[in-house]
């Protein structure tokens, strides 16, 4: 059974001799070819190069076609600013401060970057997929509208839902025109990546998202191909939400239990994937570390239908050799055996880290944002946003740090601060807000609590 048998039959839920795997590889190629982000992305040749090594070094059953959930905001005009290690941020939201969707560029498959993304596609399909499955990724519809409208989609769907589910169902639009393009060019699966999902309620998701998602499901559906539901950040409060979308698999990272999503999926049918430590195993740990991670999800997992898999865009920096380690884990079960048995757990040496001794000492309150880099996480750099925008807007002065989790002082900072989630806001020292962007008035209350506190007032 080639490597793309294994995955196919492990999406639809089936018994595999053996756990699919799928490295989502996205500028990572470009690390392995020695480029940088910015021109990796903008290149057939380069990400051809960069994911056909991939594929083979690291033994993978699937691999993505493109990583970057911002070609669909690119091509209806949002600004863009790139990154020699990461993809590239929306910067500019034309939908922010309302608008008419009207205003945006028509949306054309021939525009921007897509015909680089679908030419990829064949070009893959012809060389490696025969023996890899190859996924298409596209931006879930709730993420591109929040590129398209910024901050304004929170507050908007409890002042004017009606406009917000217009903009949703029309991202949901690009979606299935995404999906038909991504599947007539050769993928074997489109996963629907909606990051910012993680941030709303599951009554926000059921009436906000899940409709739009379906619209998307039921067009890859007939198209006879299989589906996945992509999300990062702590959706534990959308699980049962999530699995009631008629998609074939859903996909998670390390924000939320294996074990949950394991336990969801075995009722609704639907297989699952996850949920790999992005940083502390994979970029920051040895090999033993990614290997004793695999280890877990393979456990936790059991039985059919399971796709191990980093739960986002490997780091660009990822050490090769630990994606490779997790790999012998997948393919060779009494190596895994051995492992479990000899293999000592290392703790994480606690780093040096910028976080006080004692918040009350320091002369003003200290907003600490937990991220994985809001440079490359959408969900991470609307709420590093939300916090600058509420800084702005008070009277005193506070102090605003960031804390990537993708350095090893990040995953320090988050280690003194308690966080278990990203992101998180924390406010001088404070958990705040686990996993959700607050809402500029309830954000600012808070800060102001906490200046009263210092009698700043």
């Amino acid at each position: 059974m080639t490597g793309r048998e294994v995955l196919l039959h492990a999406l639809q839920n089936d018994l595999t001799p053996r756990p699919a795997w799928v490295p989502f590889v996205g500028v990572h190629g470009a690390h392995l070819i020695g480029e940088k982000a910015s021109n990796y992305l903008k290149s057939m040749e380069l990400m051809l190069k960069g994911l056909t090594l991939a594929a083979e070094r690291y033994r993978a059953d699937g691999i993505p076609v493109m990583f970057d959930l911002q070609l669909e905001a690119e091509v209806l005009g949002c600004e863009l600013v790139w990154s020699e290690e990461n993809p590239p941020s929306v910067v500019s939201h034309p939908l922010g401060g309302g608008g008419s969707l009207g205003q945006l560029p028509a949306f054309d498959l021939g525009a921007g970057r897509l015909p680089l993304a679908f030419d990829l596609t064949r070009k893959l399909k012809s060389e490696i997929g025969d023996k890899v499955a190859l996924y298409g990724l596209i931006c879930g519809p709730f993420t591109l509208a929040m590129h398209l409208m910024g901050q304004d989609l929170f507050m908007g769907m409890f002042d004017h839902p009606d406009y917000v589910k217009a903009v949703v169902s029309y991202c949901s639009s690009i979606g299935c025109q995404m999906s038909k393009a991504y599947i007539e060019a050769g993928v074997d699966v489109v996963a629907v990546v909606d990051p910012m999902t993680s941030q709303i309620s599951a009554e926000h998701f059921s009436e906000f998202v899940a409709p739009y998602l379906n619209l998307i499901f039921a067009t890859i559906r007939d198209q006879g191909t299989l589906s996945s539901l992509f999300v990062c950040g702590d959706a534990t409060r959308n699980m049962g939400e999530m699995a009631k979308t008629t998609c074939d698999n859903m996909s998670i990272d390390e924000n939320i239990s294996l074990g949950t999503l394991r336990d969801i999926s075995r009722t609704t049918g639907k297989s699952f994937g996850g949920n790999l430590k992005l940083t502390s195993a994979l970029l920051f740990g040895e090999p033993d570390d990614a290997r004793l991670d695999a280890i877990r999800c393979i456990d936790v997992a059991g039985g059919a239908g399971f796709i191990l898999a980093p739960g986002c865009d490997l780091p660009f920096a990822t050490p090769p050799e630990n994606l490779e380690a997790a790999a012998e884990m997948v393919h060779d079960p009494y190596k895994r055996e051995i492992c479990k048995r000899t293999i000592i757990v290392k703790d994480m040496q606690d780093f040096a880290c910028d976080i006080p001794d004692d918040y009350r000492t320091q002369p003003n309150v200290i907003v600490d944002v937990i991220t994985l880099d809001s440079a490359s996480c959408p969900p991470c750099g609307y709420m590093v946003g939300a916090v600058n925008k509420a800084a702005s807007a008070l009277s005193k002065p506070v102090q605003v740090k960031e804390h990537r989790i993708s350095s090893r002082e990040g995953l320090a900072a988050m280690k003194r601060l308690g966080v278990q989630n990203i992101p998180t806001i924390c406010i001088d020292g404070e958990v705040a807000f686990a996993s959700i962007i607050p809402d500029q008035k309830h954000l600012i209350a808070r800060i102001e609590e906490f200046i009263a506190k210092k009698g700043q007032t």
